[in-house]
């Protein structure tokens, strides 16, 4: 078993390894655009409705390159991570992000996410979704403080962490965000279908148990029962405060310990996260009310979204020199703020696509220059590509889902075109996406198999394909 941490390291070794001669001189040759997919007996499932979405696809997007990542990228989810089977009648399926084998609540979620839209054309697509579902309610039923499971009880690397650890947990990080990503599924799912299967009791318990956790880490009586520690020289894989944090005054947002990155907050109130939390308990309250026909519960969440949105409006702003009025990445309601964001999602650069604001909010245009600026310290321009990166890689390495975000979030043709143009030209000849590459060196990258950025960039791809075509139809 392996942790991001170590891969880190251990794949920039790698990738050193490989730069002999003749990986360069190979590196440097027209890639022969070979399939990177496994061979169809390998495959962990397929799909009819995607397989069909590839071979449209690949007869409409004239890039021959770009046609081949989409290839490669899209079906990655499927082709490697999904561990599908029947329990007691109801379909469960366990994902796994990619070279760790564990279950993410954050990455599962996104890994499925662009595989919905087919679901009524493949209801064995379907049902693999609601497993996924229903493996994340036993996950949170387990424990809603965790943000990593095991397929059982199993233990971790990561037992010795000073939390209360139990054997199905792989990781105990606490991350608002993992308990928005299955609401967001789940919300998405029944629109999609209108299937109500997943939503039972064992359901209702666990989106109490959300909420729970949620105003537990607004900390308005007291810190609440999570704390967390772990012996480590990452100084962000461990918890100030003695594992509480540090200290925040209670405004009505929610306390996040860690980011979608599995690294520590500095200001405990993490801003995108608690857009998310709004975004998802309305969409919690909605089906309380249509779905579970329990209207109390669903002015619980109602109310408690109305909490956050209220504290957000106070809270996550301020006025920057350059840029204006603009959202903080983190906060502590004492009045500090930190100016930065990070490549994981939710970040600031995804709040429309988190349906959290609109693409043309001033705000979030602001937000925007500055996060695609040298002003955000964690946004890197190299001699390959510019975007942001995170303190989960250190300095220097942008992430492809910054770049792939960038262009979702983008309203003009030029900036998708190039965004399309860096992520052709950064990966390395391998066909697919990574965690991160090097600015000036995209040889160098973290993450060989990741499947959440390969299949958020076949997202973006069919995004463009539906809203502009046009940009598809020729070489970029």
């Amino acid at each position: 078993m392996i942790n991001r941490k170590t891969f880190l390291y251990q794949s920039g070794a790698a990738s050193l390894s490989l730069l002999t001669p003749g990986f360069i001189k190979a590196a440097t040759l027209p890639p022969d655009y070979t399939s990177k997919r496994p061979p169809f007996a390998d495959r962990r499932f397929t799909s009819t409705a995607v397989e069909a979405t590839i071979i449209k696809m690949k007869k409409v997007i004239k890039d021959p390159e770009v046609a081949w990542l989409f290839e490669n990228c899209f079906p990655n989810t499927l082709d490697t991570t999904v561990f599908f089977k029947m329990i007691d009648g109801r379909p469960d399926t366990f994902v796994i992000t990619g070279d760790i084998h564990a279950m993410w609540l954050r990455d599962s979620s996104a890994q499925v996410w662009p595989y919905l839209p087919l679901m009524n054309e493949d209801k064995n697509l379907q049902q693999l979704i609601a497993g996924v579902i229903n493996r994340q309610t036993k996950c949170i039923l387990i424990d809603p403080y965790a943000n990593a499971f095991n397929d059982g009880p199993t233990g971790s690397e990561w037992d010795k962490d000073i939390t209360t650890m139990k054997p199905e947990l792989h990781e105990r990080k606490w991350e608002v965000d993992s308990l928005c990503y299955p609401i967001r599924l789940a919300y998405s799912y029944w629109k999609r279908t209108g299937d109500i299967s997943p939503f039972d009791a064992n359901w209702k318990n666990a989106m109490q148990l959300v909420v729970k956790a949620f105003k537990q880490q607004q900390r308005k009586h007291d810190r609440g029962p999570y704390t967390f520690g772990r012996t480590t020289s990452w100084s962000t894989d461990t918890v100030p405060g003695n594992g509480y944090g540090n200290p925040i005054k209670p405004v009505g947002l929610i306390v996040s310990i860690f980011r979608p990155s599995d690294d520590a907050t500095i200001f405990p109130f993490l801003i995108p996260s608690n857009f998310f939390a709004m975004v998802s308990l309305r969409q919690l309250a909605i089906m309380s009310a249509k779905i579970l026909n329990d209207e109390t519960f669903a002015a619980e969440c109602n109310a408690l979204a109305n909490e956050v949105d209220e504290a957000l409006k106070k809270y996550a702003t301020a006025h920057h020199l350059q840029f204006g009025e603009m959202y903080a990445y983190e906060a502590d309601g004492f009045g500090n703020q930190l100016f930065m964001d990070d490549s994981n999602v939710p970040s600031l650069l995804s709040l429309p696509y988190l349906d959290a604001v609109t693409t043309n909010d001033d705000i979030y245009q602001n937000t925007r220059k500055f996060i695609l600026s040298s002003s955000n310290p964690y946004f890197f321009k190299g001699k390959y590509a510019e975007g942001s990166g995170s303190p989960h890689t250190l300095e220097d390495n942008i992430w492809p889902m910054s770049i792939i975000l960038r262009a979702i979030t983008s309203t003009s043709d030029s900036e998708i075109k190039y965004c399309l143009k860096m992520l052709k030209g950064t990966n390395a000849d391998t066909g697919l996406m990574h965690e991160s590459f090097n600015k000036d060196d995209p040889e160098k990258f973290t993450r060989k198999w990741f499947a959440w950025a390969n299949t958020l960039f076949g997202e973006m791809v069919l995004k463009v394909y539906h809203e502009r075509p046009y940009i598809l139809s020729k070489e970029i």
